[in-house]
């Protein structure tokens, strides 16, 4: 795994840890930063092939 994918799969990783910390403290603003984050690390992630695994 060449150094893109797996910087990009770790910043999935931590956006998702962070989404889920958000929503569980209630922290509507926050949850809603960190899905936009994530939804563009996925979209990044699917124009260069790189295969995410579902939260």
């Amino acid at each position: 795994m060449d150094a893109f994918t797996t910087g990009l799969l770790q910043r999935i990783s931590a956006t998702q840890s962070d989404l889920s910390k958000a929503r569980e403290t209630g922290d509507d603003y926050l949850a809603d930063v960190e899905q936009a984050a994530l939804e563009d690390l996925q979209r990044l992630a699917a124009e260069h092939g790189v295969a995410v695994k579902a939260a």
